[in-house]
């Protein structure tokens, strides 16, 4: 049975970076979240499954001085290094599954753009809200976009699980509360729409 790592490996290397489906050269809804969240440059920042995301570029450029990226392809991580060039070093990156490790640091934001939605098993799913508790300080934000309930019901040949607000709400479960939620229409190369939702959770306790 093919690993998580190496199914993403696979699709990592089959195609050119502004080829892959999820490809954004700027992506605005997590960056209004971002700014919704109130963060600042001092903000410890994590971007879960980032992979070959511009949003560390972003960030970098904007100031922001902790800014973590991980993902479970090391191909991807090393793509996204080369492209940052010497700004790399001021980036921490995690090679790693999110349902199955431990981070070291406590985060004031969480961002992910559809990993969550991968976890068709709940055990993955409690494994991931484990972590996510764990690395989140209290006060701090989550961002979790997914595919939305009129969402594909594939992706990179895997099946995903698609959310509302309330349901990805009843996902993460106690200890966090909804501050905003964003639909969009995200544009694939080859010209197909994928409908998101994006919603900011705010860790209560």
């Amino acid at each position: 049975m093919t690993s998580r790592g190496e199914h993403w490996e696979r699709v990592y290397r089959s195609k050119k970076s502004e080829e892959r489906s999820w490809f954004q050269p700027r992506p605005e809804t997590s960056l209004t979240l971002i700014r919704l969240a109130g963060c600042d440059q001092s903000a410890h920042i994590i971007d879960v499954g980032g992979g070959t995301s511009h949003l560390v570029d972003v960030l970098i450029a904007q100031g922001f001085r902790h800014v973590t990226v991980l993902d479970v392809a090391s191909s991807a991580l090393q793509e996204a290094r080369q492209r940052l060039g010497e700004n790399a070093d001021r980036v921490d990156w995690v090679e790693a599954d999110i349902t199955s490790t431990s981070l070291e640091k406590v985060f004031d934001l969480w961002h992910d753009r559809a990993v969550f939605h991968f976890l068709t098993e709940s055990n993955d799913r409690a494994a991931y809200v484990r972590v996510l508790k764990q690395s989140l300080r209290h006060g701090g934000y989550a961002i979790v976009a997914t595919f939305a309930e009129d969402g594909p019901t594939h992706c990179s040949g895997l099946p995903v699980v698609r959310y509302n607000p309330t349901s990805l709400l009843t996902e993460l479960g106690e200890g966090f509360e909804l501050v905003e939620t964003r639909r969009e229409l995200h544009r694939t190369p080859a010209g197909h729409g994928q409908s998101f939702v994006y919603c900011l959770f705010r860790r209560t306790s």
